[in-house]
């Protein structure tokens, strides 16, 4: 096994959205760039796309194509994360060129839907880039089935390893007094990530505990949301702050008391893993790779998506019972620790490289 404490011959092309790009993806690309995995490894990030307008678009993919061109011959290994059917597209053309030349390629996905992607209408491009990858890495044991039903023969190829928890410095982690109370939503503002449902679980509840906020981060609909709010009577006690950057996200996740995400699809959304790194009690969903990790009552609260009522005493058992509230906010540190940390994730990939080297996958 591979070690991260010396240096490997071999060399690691990672083909993925650029470093400035909003998602999931990028932040953990950055936490394996920011881990001795990266250096140990010898990777380099290919950038294939960035938000912006269209012309903006496809002048960086053809960029980032062309970069790819030149580095190819020279790495061992191609790394390719992909998730929903455009992106699958648009990493296509990086994984036949590293197919052709023969290089080992690991297919990293990290969709959040299996009807929009592995039973949608780009169903065979999934199944004609899985069958012929080396290696496919999926978030979850539920996204491991998926793949396997739609693409036979592929269970041996299969690795399940989690994205990791950031690693948050010691100075964050200190005791900060917090000037409010605050339920905290983090991702993209949209029907299939619950902000509907839960914006209407909180006005349930909003008369009782007046001291309580709700503020939501990301980008999506915003517009729609602060009406919602308005329709709801509670437009003070809802903020809407769109997309934050970096030292937004720590001082929001730092302040917050509890965090919810009510989902009805998911991959393993590293939202949820911020919350772990920072030490949050978490109320979320059981769906995707969720419930791999997290188990109702021992280190979240899992309600059924949908359920705006039960979403609604979810809430309030929490804001009522700080005891509960301090203890899976322990729960779900250790997590960030432990198996999610970014130490035990990158192992798993040196695992998995040092296979695909020897003949092992």
């Amino acid at each position: 096994m591979v070690t991260e404490s010396a240096k490997h011959p071999c060399r690691v092309l990672v083909v993925a959205p650029g470093r400035k790009t909003r998602g999931g993806i990028t932040a953990v690309v950055k936490a394996y760039e920011d881990s001795a995995f990266w250096q140990t490894w010898n990777c380099h990030w290919i950038e294939t796309y960035r938000d912006g307008n269209s012309l903006m678009k496809v002048g960086y993919f053809l960029r980032g194509l062309i970069v790819y061109l030149f580095c190819l011959p020279q790495y061992s290994i191609v790394h390719i994360h992909l998730s929903e059917p455009t992106s699958a597209f648009r990493k296509s053309f990086f994984f036949y060129l590293a197919h052709w030349l023969r290089k080992k390629v690991i297919l990293h996905f990290h969709a959040f839907s299996p009807e929009s992607t592995l039973n949608g209408p780009k169903k065979r491009l999934y199944q004609n880039m899985f069958a012929r990858a080396d290696a496919i890495i999926v978030l979850s044991e539920y996204w491991k089935d998926q793949v396997a039903q739609c693409v036979p023969n592929t269970t041996g190829t299969i690795r399940v390893i989690s994205n990791p928890c950031p690693e948050i410095r010691l100075s964050v982690r200190l005791p900060l007094k917090k000037s409010s109370n605050f339920i905290l939503y983090a991702g993209t503002v949209n029907k299939r990530k619950g902000y509907v449902d839960l914006v209407e679980a909180f006005s349930l509840l909003a008369s009782r505990y007046p001291d309580w906020n709700l503020v939501l981060a990301g980008n999506g609909e915003i517009e729609c949301g602060r009406a919602l709010a308005k329709i709801l009577n509670i437009e003070n006690r809802v903020a809407f702050l769109g997309w934050i950057s970096d030292e937004e996200k720590e001082h929001v996740f730092r302040q917050a008391t509890i965090f919810c995400l009510p989902s009805y699809n998911e991959g393993l959304p590293m939202a949820l893993l911020d919350a772990c790194a920072y030490g949050l009690p978490i109320i979320a969903t059981p769906v995707g790779g969720i419930p791999d990790v997290f188990r109702d009552g021992k280190n979240a609260v899992l309600v059924p998506p949908g359920d705006v009522h039960f979403l609604s005493e979810k809430i309030e058992l929490l804001i009522r019972d700080e005891t509960l509230r301090e203890q899976l906010g322990v729960e779900s540190y250790l997590l960030s620790q432990n198996s999610l940390s970014v130490a035990t994730v990158t192992q798993q990939l040196c695992m998995l490289n040092d296979d695909l080297l020897h003949g092992k996958q």
